[in-house]
């Protein structure tokens, strides 16, 4: 019998591979925003239904979810997949640029969910949340504060609902996610001049990322078998960097700055 998904930011690593995984024998609503891939969705199966969302904007959340609405009376399954990452120097970031991680990153999936609750009968919600949710990383600071706080309320949503909530914390994925977030946070960048040698091991780092980070399908796939237990675990970290960072954040506040600093250092002061 077939299933009916929602995921968000299907064009590209985790979202598009699990499309890919889901479409096969299931109904499939796959969120985009960039118009050039909406023929790229429509090709993976004729299960796919693809809709426009925004993540950054309330009215096209709400009409996102009308339409989703319109086309069915029942999911099983909502999949949080779409994201950005806002780097730099908190002191230098631009507040409007916070706002903006906070609003793709949690607000727009709770928005979103919420919405769609009433056709969520007895199904999940996976959230990808990140290793970054530990909160452990400089210079990505408001990424690791918009996954955290994704999971905390989501997780909050469970306890209050009954509802089945699953956060996923991958640690570094090869995906296009970092390509882009050098473009993204460019003037963020550009504001540290006093801190070039920071910004280019952070910009070496996210280049580094897009190759050789974990498999996108072994997240994918980690994914296809929660989506399928009855009584799945509220939370799930994959990849070796993400368990040394949930190690790690265990640590007293002082000792993991400590760490972070000298860590810092160390690293820059390898760069040529």
């Amino acid at each position: 019998m077939k299933k009916t998904y929602v995921i968000t930011g299907t064009t590209s690593g985790i979202g598009k591979a699990l499309l890919e995984a889901f479409a096969k024998d299931n109904i499939v609503f796959a969120g985009y925003r960039n118009e050039k891939y909406l023929e790229d969705l429509a090709s993976v199966s004729e299960n796919v239904i693809p809709f426009f969302i925004d993540m950054e904007r309330k009215d096209s959340i709400a009409q996102a979810a009308a339409f989703i609405k319109s086309k069915t009376d029942k999911i099983d399954t909502i999949i949080n997949v779409a994201g950005c990452v806002i780097a730099g120097l908190v002191a230098r970031i631009d507040i409007d640029d916070i706002r903006k991680q906070f609003e793709v990153n949690t607000f727009s999936h709770l928005d979103l969910t919420q919405r769609l609750l009433p056709l969520l009968k007895g199904g999940k919600i996976i959230n990808i949340s990140s290793m970054a949710s530990y909160g452990i990383f400089p210079f990505v600071a408001p990424y690791c504060a918009s996954k955290r706080a994704l999971d905390i309320l989501f997780n909050a949503m469970s306890v209050e609902s009954d509802i089945d909530v699953v956060s996923v914390k991958p640690g570094v994925i090869a995906t296009p996610l970092w390509g882009k977030s050098v473009e993204l946070n460019k003037k963020s960048i550009d504001r540290c001049k006093d801190h070039e040698k920071e910004m280019q091991y952070l910009i070496e780092n996210a280049k580094k990322n897009e190759t050789n980070g974990l498999d996108v399908h072994k997240v994918t796939n980690l994914i296809v078998k929660i989506d399928a237990m009855k009584h799945p675990k509220v939370s799930y970290t994959i990849g070796p960097d993400a368990f040394f960072a949930k190690v790690v954040s265990r640590f007293s506040q002082n000792f993991l700055n400590k760490i972070m600093r000298f860590g810092i250092k160390a690293k820059v002061s390898s760069l040529k």
